[in-house]
């Protein structure tokens, strides 16, 4: 637990600093906020015993990007993170649609083609909400159907 409080008040520490001495982020507010939004679900993870080994994968073969790639236990988790500032639209979960899960899928199976080929695994998703909470509000769905 140490180590992953010390690691995340290290990378604020960090964006702090970055803020204060780098050109201002041009990106649009929608993707700084999905940005952060993967940063506090990948320390959440962690938290609950995920060994995150990749962020943002792409595939030169397939369109879309895995945003967290993790064992958990002896599953290889394929991690989709839906950030939002409030759930009066459309849930983060529900913005992953047939379509993405497809997407996803195509992605996770170029990434397995390096691993043996009796690999568990399964795809999460992570949803992470903004507003009005000193704190994000995170909620990790396993093995989302394909």
């Amino acid at each position: 637990m140490f180590p992953v409080i010390l690691t995340r008040n290290l990378v604020r520490g960090l964006d702090w600093l970055a803020h204060r001495t780098l050109p201002p982020d041009v990106r649009p507010t929608h993707q700084q906020i999905g940005r952060r939004g993967e940063e506090d679900a990948y320390f959440h993870l962690r938290k609950q015993g995920y060994l995150i080994v990749a962020r943002n994968f792409r595939s030169p073969l397939c369109r879309g990007e895995i945003d967290l790639i993790g064992w958990n236990g002896d599953v290889l988790c394929f991690i989709e993170v839906k950030t939002r500032t409030s759930r009066e639209v459309k849930t983060a979960e529900a913005a992953v649609d047939r379509h993405k899960r497809q997407e996803l899928a195509l992605v996770a199976r170029q990434y397995l083609k390096r691993l043996p080929p009796s690999c568990q695994w399964r795809i999460d998703i992570v949803s992470v909400y903004y507003g009005g909470h000193t704190s994000p509000q995170i909620e990790v769905f396993r093995n989302a159907s394909i």
